[in-house]
């Protein structure tokens, strides 16, 4: 197999991979990241609360339910760290994984902490606690996302540009096959 055939393919399975994630409608990050989330955070508010566990719902000192709906998992954010992983070319497979393991490992932590933060503030009865679920919601899965993104950039010193990469080596594969056919016609 020569180096253009390998590269087209790494495109074809790259974003074959990342279509079957979102088909799924997510559902494959739900399965796999709500047990990690749900089981984490329980035992985490366990430490320092009378607690219990009912299917989704952690019961904080018999009064207080925090249910981990799939918005609280965050699989969409998981799911925006496959594809901005899987968008960039020239990545070799174990390294490829390896900064997929650490993306969402980070974000895991980083969402059981926010799990903490905001469950501290409901049992506490706290003014802030709509506010700050809200912010947590909608700015901070952005920045967290952005976040863990750049850290992988900078630490694996990645130079490929999501998606533009590989759009502008199709671009140039397509502008180079129409003056190579240009030239065998003017022959």
């Amino acid at each position: 197999m020569n180096k253009l055939e390998e590269k087209l393919g790494s495109i074809f399975i790259r974003y074959f991979l990342m279509i079957l994630g979102g088909l799924s409608g997510l559902a494959i990050f739900s399965i796999v990241f709500t047990p990690l989330t749900l089981y984490p955070s329980y035992f985490l508010l366990d430490l320092f609360f009378n607690t219990s566990l009912s299917g989704i719902v952690i019961l904080i000192n018999g009064i207080f339910p925090i249910e981990i709906i799939e918005s609280c998992v965050a699989s969409s954010a998981y799911y925006l760290l496959f594809i901005l992983n899987l968008s960039i070319p020239n990545i070799k497979i174990k390294k490829r994984l390896t900064i997929l393991g650490e993306s969402f490992l980070i974000l895991l932590i980083v969402n059981l902490l926010r799990i903490f933060f905001l469950s501290l503030l409901y049992i506490s009865g706290s003014n802030l606690f709509d506010f700050s679920h809200r912010v947590f919601w909608y700015l901070s899965n952005i920045i967290f996302i952005a976040g863990i993104w750049f850290i992988m950039v900078k630490h694996y010193k990645l130079k490929e540009i999501p998606f533009y990469t590989d759009v502008k080596f199709l671009f140039n594969l397509l502008k180079s096959s129409k003056k190579s056919k240009s030239s065998k016609k003017n022959k």
